[in-house]
């Protein structure tokens, strides 16, 4: 499965990751611990190996880079489950939508009511101007 690329036989410390960087070095960083961040990373050992596109660089157990080929995709029957969870989800979403829209319906008919009783008042004032008028 993973083939050596360079044999350069580092030996690893305890709470350190180490990992092939974009440059092709192993290079190193302290792990993150609870609430303490990890550290920056920092040059081990100088290699310059080219990476290829579609495989994973790592540094095995004896210190070496190896590299496997990636592996992309999965099996059929589980995009078929993931199909199925969507639809179910695209119901909830309608019922959703259709309770808004009643709530919307709702605030509309009591906005039209306050409309309506502001009328009847402003003519009622209107009124009772014209009869103070007369009255003079």
């Amino acid at each position: 499965m993973a083939k050596k690329v360079a044999k350069v036989g580092i030996k690893k410390q305890k709470g350190y990751l180490y990992f092939v960087d974009k440059a092709g070095d192993i290079s190193c960083a302290q792990m993150a611990r609870g609430n303490k961040k990890g550290g920056k990373p920092k040059k081990v050992a100088k290699v310059g190996i080219k990476k290829e596109a579609g495989f994973l660089y790592f540094i095995d157990k004896n210190g070496d880079i190896s590299c496997a080929k990636m592996v992309r995709g999965g099996k059929r029957k589980a995009k078929k489950k993931a199909a199925k969870k969507k639809t179910t989800k695209k119901k909830a979403t309608k019922k959703k939508a259709a309770k808004k829209k009643a709530t919307k319906k709702k605030a509309t008919k009591k906005k039209a009511t306050k409309k309506k009783a502001t009328k009847k008042k402003a003519a009622k004032k209107k009124a009772t101007k014209k009869k103070a008028a007369k009255r003079k």
